[in-house]
């Protein structure tokens, strides 16, 4: 493992460079696993307001 002391910028550029060394089909499996890895990443899960509401539906009977 390699420690390197850079600004973000020379890490950004770095980062970049490396990526765009790649094949076009390797980028498009790296975005893959970038892809994959991102979803299984902890959130905060969104409160559902109305998650325990429920409706009440009266349909009305047509008079003849």
């Amino acid at each position: 493992m390699e420690i390197r002391f850079q600004t973000k910028e020379e890490s950004n550029k770095q980062q970049q460079d490396d990526f765009l060394k790649l094949s076009k089909a390797e980028r498009f499996y790296s975005f893959l696993r970038l892809s994959e890895r991102i979803s299984r990443f902890p959130v905060k899960n969104k409160v559902d307001k109305n998650k325990d509401n429920f409706q009440i539906i009266i349909e009305r009977k047509n008079k003849e």
